[in-house]
């Protein structure tokens, strides 16, 4: 571990790499995992990153349904090398400081083995400063939840 402030990936390797010994056909998760995603693409859409076309399709569709704004990352696989390190198997922060939403999806993804896996970003739009429609007034949003519950009812 070399930045206590990127212990939320840590978290959620852990969690996914449980979640795989119940052999799921598919995985999704959401968190609030960087402060990258919010500058890259504001405050009120979800960076959505995914090993799996047809997923990360479903989910853009229930978001869209759902009324929730989310914008698919590329993970592009040549920034892996910034979490390469010479003395664990990945480093937890990459090497540099550009690429800070990707890198933490490259780094999820290398817990997922080949299962189809979407990841749901929210740092941005998880909680409003402000109101953000005339239902979600100021605070917690549940950002993702309606999106979720839409893609299970399509299931």
């Amino acid at each position: 571990m070399l930045n206590t402030d990127a212990e939320g990936r840590l978290t959620l390797a852990d969690a996914l790499t449980y979640a795989l010994k119940l052999k799921p056909t598919s995985m999704i998760d959401l968190a609030t995992l960087t402060g990258a995603c919010v500058v890259a693409l504001g405050e009120e859409i979800t960076g959505l990153m995914a090993n799996n076309s047809d997923l990360a399709e479903k989910v853009l569709s229930s978001a869209k349904v759902a009324g929730e704004k989310m914008w698919q990352m590329p993970l592009e696989r040549r920034y892996r090398s910034l979490i390469e390190s010479e003395v664990a198997d990945l480093r937890n922060i990459p090497t540099s400081r550009y690429g800070g939403s990707l890198t933490a999806g490259l780094f999820l993804r290398e817990f997922v083995d080949d299962t189809p896996w979407v990841h749901l970003d929210i740092a941005g739009p998880a909680f409003a400063e402000k109101p953000m429609a005339s239902y979600l007034g100021r605070g917690g949003t549940g950002h993702g939840v309606r999106t979720l519950a839409e893609y299970l009812s399509q299931l």
